[in-house]
């Protein structure tokens, strides 16, 4: 009767507390939430030149199987050092726009001689201005305009040579009648369907640091060094990007035969002070534990997890080694860590082997702990069928037990012995 009294008192104080916990709930919830993906990068630490030509390539393909878990907001090498601008080349194409509109102008106008004049060193301030353009762009309108000026000037061979270059940079480009005499488009046909046209040629790009992401007219190819074939003969703008190092591009002549074309990349202050710490970062990703080095990348990157990667070449093998490590940043303690050997990219086959070490990585660090709690139930653990396949098939204790315990002068004699 007592505790019947005791909880009817509880009770009123119960109903008002209730409400108050459905209300904190929630929002202790929220707060947990609110925290939301961790910050996640690969960096890749080439210990010697041949496998600095990984760099990148394996930084993405780490990135690219990082980016399919929701736990984690990925950081791009792009977004970590980014792709500084050619501030020389930014002045030069503002240039040449302005030099294009006053060209374009007088060529519509039908003022050939002033309209090649404009033109002439519009297209000087696009060579200038290579670097920042990511496309062809009003460098291949201004090519056109310029061949029909010295189509109509009468200069028609130069004017084939000037669409070769138009036709290798832009193949699908058509000429608007409106803005073009009939003759030039019947010209520009013709070169498109002539014998030049069909020539091809290979160029051999290459970078320094190696393994720069390589564009073609605006189109992702492959990483330095790497050999560009069966280009058409005339101009090919090629551009390299490797974050951290500022756009680098070249206007390339292709010819049938083979060419070489070397860009000496110039690195960003930030990346610089990057670097300084990656031999520090190897060093203590190599020992599988973390230290003020990792602890300066962690604040300087914002980046709360990352899977560092120190690669070295084998030698006379042609072979790179891995060695992956995930790790908490700030605290410096490693979740996983993986080692294989990799031997070149040339079937594609990279990415499907770092992809399966990242997921092993990360699976492995992600997956729950299961607690084994020792029970005290004699029984626990046991399906009851145990025994069935035990030595004497009869119970729990043994033949040899039994013996030591005076059991059956007979047991283990089958009857037969005597005979």
């Amino acid at each position: 009767m007592a505790r019947a009294l005791a909880l009817l008192a509880v009770l009123p104080t119960l109903a008002l507390v209730l409400p108050t916990l459905a209300l904190v709930l929630p929002t202790v919830a929220l707060a947990a939430d609110a925290r939301g993906p961790s910050p996640i990068s690969a960096i890749v630490i080439p210990m010697d030149q041949p496998s600095e030509a990984l760099q990148l390539r394996l930084e993405t393909y780490m990135n690219e199987s990082l980016q399919e878990y929701a736990q984690f907001k990925l950081r791009r090498s792009d977004e970590l050092f980014g792709l500084p601008a050619d501030e020389d080349a930014q002045v030069a194409l503002k240039r040449a726009e302005n030099g294009y509109t006053e060209s374009r102008e007088a060529f519509v106008g039908r003022q050939y001689d002033d309209a090649e004049l404009k033109l002439r060193n519009t297209i000087k301030e696009f060579n200038r201005a290579i670097p920042a353009l990511k496309g062809c762009g009003h460098l291949c309108d201004a090519i056109a305009m310029y061949a029909a000026c010295l189509y109509m000037r009468g200069e028609s061979e130069e004017a084939k040579l000037q669409l070769l270059d138009l036709i290798s940079l832009a193949p699908t480009k058509l000429l608007d009648p409106k803005v073009y005499p009939a003759d030039f488009v019947a010209l520009k046909r013709q070169v498109t369907e002539s014998r030049n046209a069909a020539l091809r040629g290979n160029v051999l790009v290459k970078s320094k640091p190696a393994g720069a992401r390589v564009f073609v007219n605006g189109e992702f190819q492959g990483f330095t060094p790497m050999t560009l074939p069966v280009l058409p003969i005339g101009k090919a703008l090629v551009r390299l990007e490797r974050p951290g190092f500022m756009q680098a591009a070249v206007l390339v002549d292709v010819t049938p035969e083979d060419s070489e074309v070397t860009q000496t990349l110039v690195p960003s202050s930030t990346y610089s002070t990057f670097d300084d710490l990656l031999e520090k970062l190897a060093g203590e990703a190599l020992k599988d534990k973390g230290g003020n080095a990792m602890l300066k990348i962690a604040g300087t990157l914002k980046l709360e997890r990352a899977i560092v990667a120190v690669t070295t070449e084998v030698p006379n093998t042609n072979s790179t080694q891995l060695h992956l490590t995930l790790y908490e940043l700030k605290s410096g303690r490693r979740l996983g860590v993986r080692k294989a050997t990799v031997q070149g990219d040339e079937y594609g086959q990279l990415k499907g082997e770092i992809g399966r070490m990242v997921n092993a990585l990360v699976n492995n660090a992600e997956a729950p702990v299961e607690r084994v709690v020792q029970s005290t139930d004699p029984l626990d653990r046991k399906a009851g069928m145990e025994e069935w396949n035990q030595e004497d098939r009869g119970g729990r204790t043994s033949t040899k037990e039994r013996k030591r315990k005076g059991g059956d002068p007979l047991d283990s004699v089958d009857g037969t012995d005597s005979w």
